[in-house]
């Protein structure tokens, strides 16, 4: 028997239940991959790069010069090369000689290098001062460039030692941004047993003079280790990172055994102990070299073989015992024991830090200043000798400065520069305002001197700058009447030979109770809650008065329980009290009728009228979706003429966490390395090299120079810091910032302030900093107040008669800090970021916070505080509660007013006249992205037009009925 059936078709019902999710699938896949890139949009064009804008003027325009900025170099390639130049010259004059019994420079010939790090240099640091060193000048290169023959086989085995033992491995310290359970503090250095026969051979074979590179890094996210016996099995107990360990000191014995010159190459950009060193007559030389950049190491070769005369100076005081120090008790991991994940640290050492405490303690008699000092702040060798004199003085009144003329003098045979420091002395009276024994308060760098040349320098210090903040009494900085000592020095502890203190005489004190002549309002106390604990008994302020009886300790019992007012100060911010307790702000105006663009607001005053019927125009929704996500750019408004700017990572030069092949430029030298050049001219110099770079690579921002203090030597960020004193990080940083103006840069000084450990500074709660008002001012606000207060750079615009005017302008940039003031988180503290920033110092421009991903860094808080405008974070990483309050919207506002004023007025309208519009031409990734969607969306429809169809046709076909038939 045989049959035949005819296959039954899928039925409607089935049909669709397959072919429904598949076009829904595609469907869902197109729409959520376009909501995707409109709520991440930042991110991605960080990752993959922006579109551009056509810029379109008006006919008059056309006939204007509109090139506000112009690059000094064609392409970014030729300004990278131009920025190279410059790095070698500040580690030329940044490397800096601390011990040299004659042996140095040395002569031609061969050089066996020790020490891992001779064959794995520190070039920088990591996190967002990390920079591209991919085709960096290396030790060996850096050395061969003096003329010398290196020992091939000692540094072959060497390199194979780094190789072998990566820090990625916990081969050597590597810092993990904020992962301390991931990160490792080994020194790694290469047991000396482990040289082979091969390379001890060498050791004869191969010249007299040994090269022993001493090598440290550091990073953002945590400080170095206080104690190393978990990194160490060799440890002492108490042994800390900054010392010698074992390895390196077998190491210096092997060298020492074997070579007639030793000499010590310190790659590292914080102190270390070197008293071990200094004191050891084996050692020949020692060399602070800082860490380079990418071609620094240039420089090396040429310092050891004489080429370079080393000028450089310390930027922290070298101390003989690090846990001595009176920062060292309070420094680290200091958590509350009544709140869960809420830590702080006590600055309870007050204004004796670094030099200021040791020169002070050796005046009171309380320390011995040649046991306890290595090397004083300011110190530096050279190759020949100078010697000064006194030309000339000028002793102003208390509202104007003190100048001295000074005459240096190169009396020996070698060309070289010198840095003539000046510091002052002010009277000091037992129990009354706090003051160190010498404070720096100018300083300057020579051109090179010839032997036999001199060249007189002016230095000039503010009387008004000699003032001390007193909080107690006056609540305003005072000038104590009485005599004050204008001392020329070499170091901080050094009278320059052939000078004598001039006496500057104050007849009555004088309380700036109405402000400073530098002020935009009086000084007043602003930080009480951050002084608390030193005034309710929990903390006792180090008092020069009895140094002994106040030494800082570190937290215990009482000093681990936070107050109710700090608990209360760590409690979420309340958006919607805020709006309740601030009723009365009047609603801004949004969304009106105008034609005002963003060029025509360059040039204008700040508070200009025209600014409010330009602000009027802005829609609401597009303002905060602006200043919420402020990650490396600030996002264009086409509708008002902004474009989207440029916004870039970091103080040793561009970097990009998010892109690195897209934005990448010179990796500097460290700030560290910048600082130990003393030289205001390179900082200069490295600020217009910035900028040139920003404008041949399409860049606005920048997001440094960086100008916290080196509190401790153990802070991990030390190296994108310039110092431990306010003076000199102020003058260095002030000058970067003008460099990178007269190119249209705007600088992000940061990190607004005292941000200054690393430990613990993000956590659920966020890191609360204690001190003392007068702390506060004077040493940690001081160099951001200089930058403010000192910055300036020529703006050119044009009228709306097409006129060009010109006008200056100073820092319009400033990046908030992760910890708090006090309880109070830094970026949403009205005090610092408006009361002080704004009001005091007179800041005009925008600030942004550090990075935005923490809970406690609260967009309405922020806006709140009038202080910080733009969030450093993506779009919908962060939530804002009010939008809708009149107190809110001005808050918005006004956030807006200064992101807009500081766009306006940098090289983001390079092209534009007023009246220009803008047109944008996507990026390549959007045209993708079009054309994706558009194939999807046809799919989509062909597969809906294609289901309809089917399931019609289907419907009117004819039943099929089986035939069967049976034979036998």
């Amino acid at each position: 028997m045989s049959s035949a059936t005819a296959k039954r078709p899928m039925s409607n019902k089935k049909f669709l239940a397959v072919w429904i999710p598949i076009v829904a699938v595609v469907a869902i896949v197109a729409i959520g991959a376009n909501i995707a890139i409109g709520m991440f949009r930042g991110a991605i064009e960080s990752y993959m790069g922006a579109g551009t804008y056509d810029i379109s003027n008006t006919a008059e325009g056309s006939e204007l010069d509109t090139e506000y900025y112009g690059a000094d170099y064609e392409t970014v390639d030729d300004a990278k090369a131009a920025s190279s130049t410059i790095v070698e010259e500040i580690a030329g004059e940044g490397m800096t000689l601390v011990k040299n019994n004659g042996t140095l420079p040395l002569a031609a010939g061969a050089v066996t290098l020790l020490g891992r790090g001779a064959a794995d240099p520190v070039y920088g640091g990591s996190g967002s001062g990390t920079a591209d060193t991919r085709t960096a000048v290396n030790i060996r290169a850096g050395v061969e460039n003096g003329g010398f023959t290196v020992n091939g086989t000692v540094y072959d085995q060497l390199a194979e030692f780094a190789q072998a033992n990566p820090a990625a491995d916990g081969g050597r310290t590597n810092i993990i941004m904020d992962k301390p359970d991931e990160s490792n503090y080994n020194i790694g250095e290469m047991p000396v047993d482990q040289y082979s026969q091969d390379s001890v051979n060498s050791f004869a074979e191969f010249g007299d003079a040994a090269v022993v590179v001493i090598a440290r890094g550091g990073g953002e996210g945590g400080d170095l280790a206080t104690n190393m016996e978990q990194w160490d099995a060799n440890a002492e107990p108490g042994q800390h990172q900054l010392e010698l360990n074992k390895d390196e000191k077998d190491l210096l014995e092997l060298a020492k055994s074997n070579f007639e010159n030793v000499v010590v190459v310190v790659n590292a950009s914080t102190s270390l102990e070197l008293g071990a060193l200094q004191d050891d007559e084996g050692i020949d030389g020692v060399l602070l070299a800082g860490s380079p950049g990418a071609v620094g190491f240039s420089a090396l070769g040429p310092i050891l073989a004489g080429e370079i005369n080393p000028s450089g100076r310390t930027v922290d005081i070298f101390s003989r015992d690090f846990t001595a120090d009176p920062t060292f008790a309070n420094f680290g991991d200091y958590a509350y024991s009544n709140v869960d994940d809420a830590y702080f640290v006590d600055y309870e050492e007050g204004i004796y830090v670094g030099y200021r405490y040791y020169e002070t303690a050796a005046v009171e008699g309380f320390i011995d200043y040649d046991e306890a000092v290595v090397y004083p702040f300011g110190y530096g060798l050279s190759y020949t000798e100078f010697d000064y004199a006194i030309t000339g003085q000028t002793l102003g009144a208390t509202d104007g400065e003190i100048s001295v003329d000074v005459a240096v003098t190169n009396t020996g045979d070698t060309a070289g520069k010198d840095v003539v420091q000046l510091y002052y002395t002010a009277p000091y009276t037992p129990g009354g305002i706090e003051k160190s024994s010498v404070v720096l308060g100018s300083f300057a760098k020579t051109d090179v001197l010839e032997p036999g040349a001199s060249e007189t320098m002016t230095l000039s210090i503010p009387v008004e700058q000699m003032a001390s903040y007193d909080s107690e009494g006056a609540g305003a900085y005072v000038l104590d009447a009485g005599t004050y000592e204008i001392k020329v020095q070499t170091d901080s502890h050094t009278v320059a030979p052939g000078t004598s203190p001039i006496a500057y005489t104050v007849a009555e004190t004088v309380a700036y109770t109405d402000g400073r002549a530098s002020d935009e309002t009086p000084a007043t106390n602003q930080f009480a809650d951050a002084t608390a604990p030193f005034t309710d008994g929990t903390l006792t302020e180090f008092s020069r008065a009895d140094f002994a009886g106040t030494f800082p300790s570190a937290p215990e019992g009482d000093g681990l329980i936070a107050s109710e007012e700090t608990l209360a100060a760590f409690a979420p911010y309340d958006a919607a009290a805020a709006a309740e307790e601030n009723g009365d702000v009047e609603a801004p105006t949004w969304g009106a009728d105008g034609d005002l663009s963003l060029i025509d607001m360059r040039g204008l005053a700040w508070d200009d009228p025209a600014w409010d019927a330009f602000l009027d125009q802005l829609e609401l929704t597009d303002i905060v979706d602006m200043l919420t996500s402020g990650a490396y750019n600030t996002a264009a408004l086409p509708e008002i003429g902004k474009i989207r700017t440029n916004d870039l990572d970091g103080p040793a030069g561009f970097s990009s966490f998010i892109n690195p092949d897209l934005w990448t430029g010179t990796a500097f030298p460290a700030e560290y390395l910048l600082g130990q050049t003393w030289n205001v001219d390179l900082a200069e110099k490295m600020g217009v090299a910035i900028g040139n770079e920003a404008l041949t690579m399409g860049a606005n921002g920048w997001y440094a120079p960086a100008a916290n203090l080196h509190r401790s030597p153990f802070a991990g960020r030390n190296f994108e810091y310039y110092s431990e004193d306010p003076t000199l990080s102020g003058m260095l940083a002030t000058a970067a910032v003008d460099g990178a103006l007269t190119k249209g840069v705007y600088s992000f000084t940061k990190h607004f302030a005292m941000n200054d450990q690393e430990t613990n500074r993000v956590n659920g709660m966020g890191i609360a900093t204690w001190a003392t008002e007068q702390t506060i001012r004077e040493i940690y606000l001081k160099p951001f107040e200089m930058i403010v207060k000192d910055a300036s750079g020529e703006l050119s615009w044009y009228d709306a008669d097409g006129r060009k005017q010109t006008t200056e302008i100073g820092a319009t940039a400033m990046m908030s800090s992760f910890n708090r003031i006090g309880a109070t988180w830094a970026g949403g503290s009205s005090a610092l970021m408006h009361d002080v920033l704004r009001e005091e110092w007179g800041f005009t421009g925008f600030v942004i916070t550090d990075f935005n991903l923490y809970p406690y860094m609260y967009v309405d808080e922020a806006w709140a505080a009038r202080g910080t405008d733009h969030m450093l974070t993506f779009s919908g990483t962060k939530t804002v509660e009010d939008t809708e309050s009149a107190f809110a919207q001005s808050n918005i506002r006004y956030a807006a007013h200064n992101v807009l004023y500081t766009v306006a007025n940098s090289n983001a309208v390079n092209g534009m006249a007023p009246g220009a519009t803008l047109a944008y031409q996507p990026a390549a990734w959007e045209i993708w992205v079009s054309v994706v969607t558009i194939v999807l969306g046809i799919l989509v429809i062909a597969g809906i037009v294609w289901m309809v169809i089917r399931v019609r046709r289907h419907r009117n076909r004819p039943v099929m009925i089986a035939d069967e038939t049976a034979s036998a």
